[in-house]
């Protein structure tokens, strides 16, 4: 049975136990999850110690605060496996940028179109700007043109997530895997 009063667990959030519990009364439940009721919070540890077991505190915004008899050192082992398999169920992917210009030839084009075509395969969005210098910017609709185009080419492959708009003097879209 732990004697701390209380101990902090990896999610930054405290966990009472034992004479760290601060409540009056508490809800408790015995550890093969049957209700005890409602009991003093002496009457409470007591019940904890005849089962040579902590009283952690499982739920303390409830009213009462809601306790139960484990053994903590297990309790916190099962809360760091149930972190690291929600960890594991996370996807995750990275936005990959694509530049070009308003004047890029077909054959570079192409190449661009085949890196996109690498990226969305391995499931990482893809961001597509069209960057403008100088006088160029009168060439707005050759650049919405120019993601229409590669939107069209990479239909089977991806949605388009965000519409071309212009930021500044860039054009941008943003494509992610189907």
């Amino acid at each position: 049975m732990a004697q701390y009063k209380s101990a902090k667990d990896d999610s930054s959030q405290r966990t009472r136990l034992n004479q760290g519990i601060r409540a009056r009364e508490v809800r408790v439940i015995d550890p093969d999850g049957n209700q005890l009721g409602i009991l003093a919070i002496r009457e409470a540890l007591a019940a904890a110690s005849e089962f040579g077991l902590d009283l952690v505190e499982v739920s303390p915004t409830a009213n009462p605060p809601v306790c139960k008899i484990m053994d903590y050192g297990r309790y916190k082992y099962e809360q760091t496996k149930k972190q690291q398999e929600a960890k594991k169920k996370q996807t995750t992917f990275q936005v990959k940028e694509i530049k070009v210009r308003p004047k890029t030839g077909d054959h570079d084009l192409q190449t661009k179109l085949g890196h996109i075509r690498k990226f969305l395969e391995r499931k990482d969005k893809v961001k597509v700007t069209v960057m403008f210098r100088g006088r160029e910017i009168a060439l707005s609709n050759r650049g919405r043109e120019l993601l229409e185009q590669i939107a069209q080419e990479m239909e089977g492959l991806a949605i388009v997530e965000q519409l071309p708009k212009f930021e500044g003097r860039t054009m941008m879209m943003v494509l992610a895997p189907k």
